[in-house]
């Protein structure tokens, strides 16, 4: 029997949007490398990746443990009554909010960069001629991803050095603002590590009020910080401070994977306006994402601790306190405002410097060109070089050594 198939588009059976995705940064890294064989005699550092390996807390591994049953029973897409209870408590301790509601503006999900990328797809309408989604540039690439694939143009904004590596909204015309959708916010930035202030929160939210888009603030980095009693502001306390109680517009995407160092846990949520979480969620229960019981209970338990967080942002104080003065008469450096992320300036081209460092001293650091793309002829991350200091204190600062070896053009 001849089965009859329905159209298909441009003659394919995938989305051709698929076509319009670049390789992801850790691909090209992997062509860059490709044919080195690094001295047999140094142990690999990588630093390339932001991948937490501090150890795991232990309130963590105990609550898992202790909930192995939940393995047995199928989760609730919205989550449980004691996580979303957990987030909201947590949010409003760390932002200084008087309240926010664990029903409606609360969801748990599994990661920040699934939900980022899901969140995108619910509220980009691609079938809009000339539709838009802003992004940094530097920026993370799931932001493109989900523009590419929901049939939205990604446009990007230089982050300079030059301009504190602040977000050029007064470089977009009106007529162009009108076709914006959503606008994607890293704040503390990847890799910059700059955080939004309030005024530049202000701006936003005038523009967001005028066009109508959306705004996704991907604050993953906000618990990695220096100053214990200047934490970095938040989209939702910037929307707080500036009366907007119903957050409107806003939604924000945070993890416990730096926080907690659980990146192998796939634990975040997404908190801010109840009208955007309605249809969040709507379409979460389609797309079949719930988190775990079991993974609920131990997300429960880190969320609910501070003392571990603390811990682990004096082991990251520490780092860049060792490393940054090592550094710094090599390569042209910035302490971050927040983050684990050194945003370091090469000499000469910053391929070539990841090439030579990973070949010569067997040391895994990312090419900023590759997290960026080419706007109005300049790349902003080109001449740039991300360093994730995320392995232990020894191997970041042996780490150190090396890469001062690397720029003496010493072995």
């Amino acid at each position: 029997m001849q089965v009859r198939r329905g159209p298909q588009p441009h003659g394919s059976d995938v989305n051709p949007y698929l076509d319009r995705l670049q390789p992801y940064p850790f691909e090209k890294l992997r062509v860059l490398f490709d044919g080195i064989t690094p001295p047999a005699g140094l142990a690999p550092i990588r630093l390339s990746i932001g991948e937490p390996q501090h150890a795991t807390p232990a309130c963590v591994t105990e609550a898992m443990a202790a909930h192995l049953d939940g393995l047995a029973t199928y989760p609730l897409t919205a989550g449980s009554p004691e996580l979303r209870g957990a987030i909201a408590d947590w949010l409003v301790r760390r932002y200084a909010l008087d309240a926010i509601d664990p029903a409606t503006q609360v969801l748990p999900v599994n990661g920040s960069r699934e939900a980022l990328f899901a969140f995108g797809q619910c509220v980009i309408d691609g079938t809009r001629p000339g539709a838009r989604v802003v992004c940094p540039n530097p920026f993370y690439q799931i932001y493109e991803g989900t523009a590419l694939l929901a049939g939205a143009q990604p446009l990007f904004l230089n982050t300079l050095e030059s301009k504190d590596f602040v977000l050029d909204l007064a470089g977009i015309d009106a007529a162009t603002w009108r076709d914006v959708q959503l606008v994607f916010v890293c704040s503390p930035g990847n890799p910059t590590g700059h955080v939004l202030s309030l005024d530049e929160w202000r701006a936003l939210f005038a523009l967001s009020d005028e066009y109508g888009f959306a705004i996704a603030a991907d604050e993953c980095y906000s618990e990695i910080y220096f100053d214990e009693d200047a934490p970095p502001l938040g989209a939702l306390q910037a929307a707080w401070a500036l009366g907007r109680r119903d957050f409107r517009n806003v939604v924000t995407f945070s993890s416990l994977s730096k926080r907690s160092n659980v990146p192998g846990l796939r634990s975040g949520f997404v908190a801010g306006d109840a009208r955007l979480l309605k249809q969040f969620l709507r379409y979460r229960t389609y797309h079949g994402c719930a988190m775990g019981p079991t993974m609920q209970a131990a997300s429960v338990a880190a969320w609910r601790d501070e003392a571990h967080v603390r811990d682990n942002r004096r082991l990251y104080r520490d780092k860049f306190d060792r490393i940054i003065p090592m550094l710094s008469p090599h390569l042209g450096i910035r302490r971050p405002d927040a983050g684990f992320y050194l945003w370091a300036r090469t000499l000469g081209p910053d391929t070539d410097f990841a090439r030579r460092l990973q070949a010569e001293y067997n040391v895994t650091v990312l090419p900023g060109s590759y997290l960026a793309r080419e706007v109005d002829g300049i790349n902003p991350g080109a001449g740039f070089v991300r360093i994730a200091l995320v392995a232990t204190p020894e191997e970041c600062i042996e780490a150190a050594e090396r890469i001062v070896a690397c720029c003496r053009g010493t072995r």
